[in-house]
């Protein structure tokens, strides 16, 4: 949701399509479609919540899953509050952090393809991870700093690559795309030195799955979404000013170097830490952004409202992969894989005709 806070004499006249609200000492710019577009999406993700607490290898009604989530006595206790609840947890905190990043990087790049999991930015997590387990080096519970770094390197190849007096935004998803390539191979290749049973795990964990998971990985990148808050909203009203031209926005007085590497920055990490909890659920920071854009008919992507589509559809995606073939469960990357590649292909097709992405 698009806001800007206004300290001062009151704003006389909002634009059209915005609302001012008002508090002590401060007015928000609203944009109208966008508060109201969050406010659907959040009942949405409340369903799909409570739905996933209530479905699974055994039925729960949905007053006694919300008192077992709640804390209060009640016969779902072990299910909900054991086995469903940390897992739903962890999925929104994955789905909401993919969803920021991927409205960040398509911003700064302005090219709806420029997805952290398409510009090579999961395959260096990925890599990066499988590399530490299949060589044992490292305890499990740090996996998810050499995602965060892998992420980092890989996005930083990427950047430097692209970069030829500034940053063009046809060149930077090619340049990504091979990178992402490479580093796949180089995962590949990695699984083939460890021995059977580490290569095991580590196809599972490349996969993308909720499954056996919970608060020990929920836990660590709920802190660590917490320190980055500010820099989110640092990143919500200087997003602002890269979605206009250039000129105009250094008439403005915007470093815009420096904005778009700082957003860029941000939106890798987030990309990286949801990795290093869940393994690589792709396609969520692709679709999301897209979505919210679409919804909400507005030039700049609203943080909170690509937030809330990417926790959406990562809770929904891990609720069919949970009833689908159950009693098997599927990892839930497979199911945000099976969306999101043919919505890929057709992203592709609809720019080399002209289309409007």
């Amino acid at each position: 949701m698009s806001g800007a806070a206004v300290r001062g004499p009151r704003p006389a006249v909002a634009a059209a399509g915005y609302a001012v609200a008002r508090g002590r000492g401060a007015s928000f710019l609203l944009h109208r479609r966008s508060a109201a577009v969050a406010g659907l999406l959040a009942v949405l993700l409340l369903a799909a919540c409570v739905t996933s607490l209530c479905v699974g290898s055994s039925a729960v009604a949905p007053g006694q899953a919300l008192r077992a989530a709640f804390g209060m006595e009640s016969s779902a206790a072990f299910v909900v509050g054991t086995l469903r609840l940390p897992r739903l947890t962890l999925g929104l905190l994955v789905g909401a952090a993919l969803g920021v990043a991927g409205a960040l990087v398509q911003t700064v790049a302005r090219n709806p393809l420029a997805s952290p999991d398409i510009i090579g930015v999961t395959h260096g997590a990925a890599a990066m991870t499988v590399g530490a387990m299949t060589f044992g080096t490292v305890s499990t519970a740090v996996l998810p700093y050499w995602s965060v770094a892998g992420g980092l390197a890989a996005a930083a190849l990427v950047y430097v690559f692209a970069w030829r007096g500034g940053l063009h935004a046809a060149r930077f998803v090619l340049i990504g795309i091979g990178f992402a390539i490479a580093l796949r191979s180089v995962t590949q290749l990695f699984l083939t030195k460890g021995d059977q049973q580490t290569a095991q795990q580590a196809t599972v964990w490349m996969t993308g799955s909720l499954n056996g998971r919970g608060h020990a990985e929920a836990a660590p990148l709920a802190f660590a979404l917490l320190l980055l808050l500010p820099a989110v909203v640092w990143a919500a009203r200087a997003a602002r000013s890269v979605v206009l031209d250039d000129d105009t926005a250094t008439a403005l007085g915007v470093r815009l170097g420096r904005v778009r590497l700082g957003l860029a920055t941000l939106g890798v990490l987030l990309a990286a830490l949801a990795t290093g909890a869940a393994g690589p659920v792709d396609f969520v920071a692709l679709l999301a952004p897209q979505i919210v854009r679409r919804l909400t008919g507005g030039a700049q992507i609203p943080l909170v409202c690509s937030a809330l589509v990417g926790a959406f559809l990562t809770v929904v995606a891990d609720v069919l992969a949970r009833t689908l073939f159950s009693p098997a469960e599927l990892p839930v990357g497979v199911l945000t894989a099976a969306v999101g590649a043919p919505y890929l292909l057709w992203l592709i097709v609809s720019n080399r005709t002209g289309g409007r992405a």
